[in-house]
């Protein structure tokens, strides 16, 4: 019997996604599924939820288990085919409201916080050393397993698993897979949609858009860089401001929303310039308010799912069960995945992480050589790159300063504050992240 392990299985509606998924596919729907968490709460609201599916789209052929805390880790991990981790160490509180907090008293505002910034290099670093456990335990007890990483940052804590462990391991995201059909359905292009050819590359939430031609072979960009500056010059605000001024100074679009990428750069958020905010219609906080949003449904939602009864799923487009189908069944799939660099993209480091389309079969994850990015996008790319590395370098190190090295090289964190500024917010937030960074 196949063995699905899910790490964090107390993100209840990601865990539902990806497992019900694995229930809907035939190659994997007898599959033993092992729910790991610390939250027993949650870990109990996943087991109800995904028995229900089991039971309603299954028949009950899939056999799930329930591990709870440190003490029971290794034995959700034993003999696992597949790992899936979605944790996020520390939560929305305390730790999300301390990687924001903090910094604005020093005057430097983030939008997500999660793969860049100094909300990134925190979680990284609270997150590398949880990791580091998982890998030590799954090089015991299933040291053949496939990894599949879904937290953030994804680069940072992908690259580390890549790079210090002998795990294999790929990083997977949400946005590559819609990136070009939301960006010509917005662009109004949906009759380009089908049969559409293009290409992906670069790193994990600041991937490039490098081809886009539609069935009979035309180049989309041309018509999507008319449209795209049209759109932003037009006077009326939108969702993806930021990203269609990648295309109209950069040439390409990227794969991360807006929201996103508006922190990852230099060129957005400044309180120099105030009125960008407004311009490019940055959600400054966005993320502690969709925790809090979250949050507050998540009692109702729950609450529904559990009184009808009649809970459902349809497979998605997230790509962890496409994965193991194709292992399973050795029948390739495309994806877009995070790994080690290589060589597959010439003009970034060997030992970044990098997003590239890859194949995946019966032996695993087969990354496809890029060549090079256009060398501006290369430039994005290694403005994000040196702090990922310093960040894993820290993790690994347990320097500190490494952990101001990192921050000094972040764009948004070195274009807001000053040196000395910058080592006493990293101190203040070691110190209040506590238990969490009391390796640092």
């Amino acid at each position: 019997m196949i063995k699905i392990t899910f790490m964090g299985a107390g993100s209840t509606v990601f865990a539902r996604n990806v497992l019900g998924d694995c229930m809907c596919t035939p190659a994997l729907c007898e599959s033993e599924i092992a729910l790991y968490d610390i939250d027993a709460k949650r870990l109990e609201d996943s087991r109800i939820i995904l028995s229900a599916i089991n039971h309603n789209v299954n028949q009950d052929r899939a056999v799930i288990k329930t591990y709870l805390g440190v003490e029971n880790r290794k034995d959700a991990l034993r003999n696992a085919d597949f790992v899936v981790n979605a944790i996020q160490v520390g939560g929305y509180e305390p730790c999300t409201v301390i990687d924001f907090e903090i910094p604005k008293k020093y005057g430097l505002r983030q939008t997500i916080a999660d793969t860049l910034g100094i909300g990134g290099i925190m979680r990284a670093l609270r997150t590398i050393p949880v990791l580091e456990e998982f890998a030590r335990d799954m090089e015991e007890v299933c040291p053949n397993t496939l990894f599949l990483n879904y937290s953030n940052p994804m680069a940072m804590l992908t690259g580390y698993m890549q790079r210090y462990t002998k795990i294999r391991t790929v990083g997977l995201c949400h946005s590559v897979q819609v990136c070009s059909e939301n960006l010509l359905k917005d662009l109004g292009m949906e009759d380009r949609l089908e049969g559409r050819k293009e290409l992906i590359a670069g790193i994990n939430h600041m991937g490039w858009l490098l081809e886009i031609r539609d069935k009979n072979g035309v180049d989309l960009y041309p018509e999507i860089r008319r449209r795209a500056e049209e759109k932003n010059t037009c006077g009326e605000k939108h969702h993806d401001m930021v990203r269609y001024e990648y295309i109209r100074r950069l040439g390409y679009y990227c794969t991360e929303s807006s929201e996103h990428n508006a922190e990852y750069n230099p060129f957005f958020i400044k309180s120099k310039y105030p009125e960008m905010i407004e311009q490019f219609n940055i959600p400054l906080d966005e993320y502690p308010r969709r925790c809090i949003e979250q949050i507050k449904g998540w009692e109702k939602e729950r609450e529904d799912i559990l009184n009808d009864g009649k809970i459902t799923h349809t497979r998605s487009r997230e790509y962890a069960s496409y994965i193991m189908e194709a292992v399973v069944t050795d029948v390739p799939y495309r994806i877009g995945g995070n790994v080690l660099n290589n060589g597959y993209i010439e003009n970034l480091p060997a030992d970044a992480c990098v997003e590239v389309p890859c194949y995946i079969d019966g032996t695993g994850v087969h990354p496809v050589k890029v060549g090079k990015l256009p060398l501006q996008l290369a430039a994005m790319n290694m403005s994000n790159i040196g702090t990922q590395l310093l960040t894993i370098d820290a993790a690994v190190t347990k320097d500190r300063q490494r952990i101001y090295q990192a921050a000094m090289m972040e764009p948004h964190t070195a274009a807001e504050l000053n040196i000395d500024d910058i080592i006493r917010m990293c101190d203040e937030l070691i110190d209040a992240h506590g238990e969490y960074m009391k390796m640092y």
